[in-house]
């Protein structure tokens, strides 16, 4: 049933109009096309799988699953309803962050935008 929302949220990113977005730029999910450096902000709606650190962000136009790596990696703990700005790339399901940064101002680096995430080719024994 997760999966089945996750896609859903997926198709009306992907069922918006794309115009073009400047890199860096905040950008409405309903909007988003696959690049980088794209910051999304919006309110902690869901969450995805326990082992991921994955959530689902809303901003109004559309919900978006963010995908911040294994949680064996780095737990990043978010709580219903709270404001985040995601930096990243959309990827072909979800959002992958690079960074989250918090209403208070906290920054939480997940990984570098270039290259391959840190955890890859890593497994959790």
């Amino acid at each position: 049933m997760l999966k089945s929302f996750f896609q859903c949220s997926l198709v009306l990113v992907l069922a918006g109009s794309f115009g073009v977005i400047p890199a860096g730029a905040n950008s409405t999910i309903r909007d988003l096309k696959t690049t980088q450096g794209l910051t999304i902000t919006g309110r902690v709606i869901g969450f995805g799988e326990a082992d991921e650190n994955e959530f689902i962000v809303s901003d109004g136009t559309a919900n978006l699953v963010v995908d911040a790596g294994p949680r064996w990696w780095k737990s990043i703990d978010l709580s219903l309803g709270e404001t985040i700005s995601v930096t990243g790339e959309l990827d072909k399901e979800e959002f992958d962050a690079f960074t989250i940064r918090r209403q208070n101002g906290e920054v939480i680096n997940v990984r570098p935008a270039q290259g391959a995430p840190p955890w890859a080719g890593r497994r959790h024994n």
